[in-house]
């Protein structure tokens, strides 16, 4: 097994954190992943993973050789994109991730009609609500909604969400509208994942003003709290592009307008910058145009 190939199969091994799945995905037999990640490790003299007899996890030289590892691979891809052209040409496999509800919502239609319009690209896309590190774990771009910390990674800003809460017309007829942040303790309260897991609320421009809530339902779907919230039930606190529809045509209303905290913007963050590949450089140029034209995330 050549030194590429070992470097290949270690990133999977890592990925899978099984050296027969890893060896199923690089296509191979597991005592060959095995000898490779073996070889490999005896070449830099340092051990890549810890194993036991139900999994295998990287080392502290191995986490930071596997992001070395894919760094290498990935500059060796775009040399050989370039050579044969595919610098030019759209693609190849586009990884992309995002928020659950936004990817629903906004990325898959535009990654379908982005697929149609460039057949030589396939996607993987990974729904989540977490903060996904774009280069250890392998993707090409994140769509993040919030302030963006200082980092080597490029980014286009396409938006803005704001978060807001909100009710039934029914709801608010039988319990009152609260006028005040301080008016929730007397509401019935639903609590989103990951929107408003929080007990404590932030209102105003600077977001110094801050109330604590006493959910009596809380619920790990925004989908199902946004559906309850529409059944009459009680307030929700979401982003507003996760009810854009059901505020235009009344099945929800927005309360505390006045103390709204400062919006949150929306990025495309990718690496590589300029030198992206043209999958990538092809995607955002695709999707910033489409999510600026939305009405909801102006």
């Amino acid at each position: 097994m050549d030194r590429l190939q070992s470097l290949e199969v270690f990133i999977a091994v890592a990925e899978a954190e099984s050296f027969a799945g890893g060896a199923r995905a690089m296509g191979l037999s597991a005592p060959s992943a095995t000898r490779g990640v073996n070889a490999l490790e005896d070449r830099l003299g340092a051990r890549l993973f810890t194993r036991t007899t139900r999994r295998v996890r990287l080392t502290d030289v191995g986490q930071a050789y596997l992001e070395d590892a894919r760094h290498v691979l990935a500059q060796l891809q775009a040399a050989d994109d370039a050579a044969t052209g595919a610098a030019l040409t759209p693609v190849g496999q586009l990884r992309i991730t995002c928020s659950t509800e936004f990817g629903r919502i906004y990325v898959a239609p535009i990654l379908t009609d982005f697929l149609d319009t460039y057949p030589g690209v396939s996607a993987d896309v990974l729904l989540v609500d977490r903060i996904v590190n774009v280069v250890e774990e392998g993707f090409d771009v994140a769509v993040r909604i919030g302030p963006l910390p200082a980092s080597g990674l490029s980014a286009v800003r396409v938006g803005q969400v704001r978060r807001i809460v909100c009710a039934a017309p029914e709801y608010l007829r039988k319990h009152g509208i609260p006028n005040t942040p301080a008016d929730l303790g007397a509401h019935q309260i639903v609590a989103a994942a990951p929107v408003s897991a929080t007990a404590e609320w932030r209102f105003g421009d600077t977001a110094q003003t801050s109330v604590r809530v006493t959910p009596r339902l809380k619920v790990s779907s925004v989908a199902a709290a946004i559906d309850i919230a529409r059944q009459g039930w009680g307030l929700v606190r979401v982003l507003s592009y996760q009810v854009g529809p059901d505020l235009e045509d009344g099945s929800l209303h927005e309360v505390l307008q006045d103390h709204a905290p400062e919006p949150l913007p929306i990025h495309l963050v990718h690496v590589e910058g300029r030198r992206a590949p043209a999958k990538v450089r092809a995607f955002i140029d695709f999707a910033r145009d489409r999510l600026r034209s939305h009405k909801v995330l102006r």
